[in-house]
C-alpha cells in the first residue's frame, strides 16, 4: 500500500514488526515511529534507515498526521486508550481522515478495543481494526506472524471486500496469509486471541511440570520430549517453547531464555482469559490455578524480563548461573 506509515510501540515484538514494514513498504514513503522510550526509536533508525526515510515523532498525533496507515502494539488497554484517545497527543488529536487504516495489534480485552474503534470511526479518524498477533519475537523477526482480524462493522457489506484487501496488503509485510484469520466484527480478533492464549499460557506451565515430573523419575529429557511429541500430549508449546534447556535447540530455554514473551506478561494474558470466560458464564478453573503460579514466577528474579518458559527455573528452584 502506497503512502506514509506510522508505527507505535517498539518493544520486542513491535521493533521487529516495524522493521519488516520499513523494509517492505515503498522506499519513497516515510515511516513515522513513536515509542515512549526514545532510545528504542534511535536504535530503530540506526538499524533500518538504509531501507528508506524514517522520522522519530514526538507523539502519536504527530506520527499519524501524515500517515495513511497506523500500526500499534503496546502492553495494556490503558496504553491503547492513550495512544488513540488522548485529546492532546493521541491519534484523535491528529487531522481527521476516514480513509486512514488503523491496525491495533495489542492483546487487550475486546470491550476496550470496541470502544476505541467506535470512537475513532465515529469521529472520522480512520478505520480501526483489532488485529492481535501470535508467534512471538522469532515470527515477528521472520515476518511469519499469525493475525486474528476483527474488522467488519454493521453497515460495511459493500466495502468489506475492499477493506479486507487493504488490510491484507499491510499484514503480508509482517505475516503469512495462510495464518490470517478473519474473525468478523470489531473485537472478534481479540476474542480469538484471548481464547488461544488461555490455552498456551496454561499449557506452558503444564509442560514444565510434566517434564520436571518425568525427569525426576529418571527419564532422559530429550527422550521424554520425543515421547510427548509422538503421543497425545503433543503441542506447539512443547515442540517450540519447551522449558527444559537443551531439549529443543531453537526454544528460548536453550538460548539463555531469549525473549519470546516476558514472564510478567503471562499474568496479563491469562488474566484476560479468566475475565473473558467469566463474562460468558464459563468457570475458568485451569487458568485460575495457573495464574497463581505465574504471579509467583513473575516476582522471581530468575524469571523477570525473560521468556515465560523460564518458569522452569522457578518450579524447580534452580539457581540461575
Amino acid at each position: 500500500m502506497d503512502g506514509n506509515y506510522a508505527f507505535v510501540g517498539l518493544g520486542a515484538m513491535g521493533f521487529a514488526m516495524a522493521g519488516n514494514i520499513r523494509k517492505k513498504m515503498s522506499s519513497k514513503s516515510t515511516l513515522y515511529i513513536y515509542d515512549v522510550h526514545r532510545p528504542s526509536c534511535e536504535r530503530f533508525v540506526s538499524e533500518y534507515n538504509g531501507a528508506g526515510p524514517i522520522e522519530i515523532s514526538q507523539s502519536v498525533k504527530d506520527a499519524a498526521s501524515d500517515s495513511k496507515v497506523v500500526i500499534s502494539i503496546v502492553p495494556t488497554a490503558d496504553n491503547v486508550r492513550q495512544v488513540y484517545l488522548d485529546q492532546q497527543s493521541g491519534l484523535i488529536a491528529a487531522p481527521a481522515d476516514a480513509d486512514r487504516l488503523i491496525l491495533e495489534c495489542s492483546t487487550i480485552d475486546s470491550a476496550s478495543t470496541r470502544k476505541v474503534g467506535e470512537a475513532l470511526r465515529s469521529s472520522g479518524h480512520g478505520h480501526y481494526v483489532d488485529s492481535p498477533v501470535s508467534g512471538g519475537v522469532p515470527a515477528a523477526e521472520a515476518g511469519t506472524l499469525s493475525f486474528m482480524i476483527g474488522s467488519k462493522g454493521p453497515s460495511e457489506e459493500d466495502t468489506a471486500e475492499i477493506m479486507a484487501a487493504r488490510i491484507n496488503d499491510v499484514l503480508v509485510m509482517m505475516g503469512q496469509p495462510k495464518k490470517f484469520f478473519w474473525c468478523g466484527k470489531l473485537g472478534a480478533g481479540l476474542a480469538a486471541k484471548i481464547s488461544n492464549n488461555y490455552i498456551s499460557c496454561t499449557f506452558l506451565l503444564v509442560i514444565a511440570e510434566a517434564m520436571a515430573m518425568g525427569i525426576r523419575n529418571g527419564i532422559e529429557p530429550k527422550l521424554l520430549q520425543d515421547v510427548i511429541h509422538n503421543s497425545s500430549g503433543q503441542s506447539f508449546m512443547g515442540d517450540h517453547v519447551n522449558p527444559v534447556p537443551g531439549v529443543v535447540p531453537h526454544a528460548p530455554s536453550s538460548n539463555n531464555w531469549r525473549l519470546g514473551f516476558k514472564t510478567q506478561m503471562m499474568i496479563k494474558d491469562i488474566g484476560l482469559g479468566v475475565d473473558a470466560a467469566k463474562q460468558v458464564g464459563i468457570q475458568p478453573t485451569m487458568a485460575e490455578a495457573a495464574i497463581e503460579v505465574w504471579k509467583k514466577a513473575a516476582e522471581d528474579p530468575r524469571c523477570v524480563d525473560r521468556d515465560g518458559s523460564s518458569i522452569w527455573l522457578h518450579i524447580n528452584d534452580i539457581r540461575d548461573e
